[in-house]
């Protein structure tokens, strides 16, 4: 095992010297998850993922360790979550009807709904909308199942699957759907807009961006669900994927 130097060092030396850096990766991530997740759990990934790192890093492959230890130690705790599948399947469920709902809006409207409108359509008092929302905290853009496809069903991505495996992961990594992304999350409303670029590329957490916006930390997470729901709404639609 090596330290940033390259120079060998005992495990314990090296889980000693970089210890600080997996707890500020794990928080950093958790900041961005829902409250049931543990941060403990999360630093105990990522001290497998510092460990993979300075069994992996050699000197000579023109990265400092910290730079690589950041990538393997992250890397780490996201497999982790994905592998676990921390959001409930009832939250899941719920946050596709919403898809479904926006969805249903747009085609009708021609343009994107307000939550009134989408509480209306699903039923729901305003506020009852806004709690799923807020439930659905950690909602992502995509998930392993979206490559799954289910009897008598067809999930979007599903169009794109042929007999090689991967090929889903493929499109996934092409510059078309990084462009549609691209575009989908312009048309956005606009304050959902500005909070997509302050999480993702800013890289603040919920509370930072509740005090730039103005809003507390639980309307920050119930637009940043929201938002995610638009935006798979775009996904799914054909002419976002290149279909006819």
């Amino acid at each position: 095992m090596y330290n940033s130097s390259g120079h060998e060092v005992s495990k314990e030396q090296l889980i000693k010297q970089y210890a600080d850096l997996v707890r500020k990766i794990a928080y950093q991530v958790k900041a961005k998850l829902p409250a049931n997740i543990e941060v403990e759990d999360l630093i105990q990934t990522g001290m497998i993922g510092l460990l993979d790192a300075a069994q992996r890093y050699k000197e000579h492959a023109g990265a400092q360790f910290s730079t690589y230890a950041s990538q393997r130690i992250h890397g780490a705790i996201m497999d982790e979550l994905r592998s676990s599948d921390w959001l409930p399947r009832s939250v899941r469920k719920q946050m596709r009807e919403i898809e479904d709902s926006i969805h249903t809006l747009e085609q009708r409207q021609g343009r994107a709904p307000t939550e009134s409108e989408i509480a209306k359509n699903l039923g729901l008092t305003l506020a009852d909308y806004q709690a799923s929302l807020k439930d659905g905290a950690g909602h992502t853009l995509l998930y392993f199942e979206d490559f799954q496809r289910e009897e008598n069903s067809e999930h979007f991505l599903d169009q794109h699957k042929s007999s090689e495996e991967g090929d889903a992961l493929r499109i996934l990594m092409s510059s078309e759907f990084r462009e549609n992304l691209k575009v989908a999350i312009e048309n956005l409303p606009e304050r959902e807009k500005i909070l997509m670029s302050l999480y993702y590329e800013q890289d603040l957490n919920l509370k930072e961006i509740g005090a730039v916006m103005n809003i507390t930390e639980s309307r920050v997470s119930q637009l940043h669900s929201q938002a995610i729901a638009r935006l798979r709404v775009k996904l799914k639609d054909d002419s976002w994927t290149g279909q006819a």
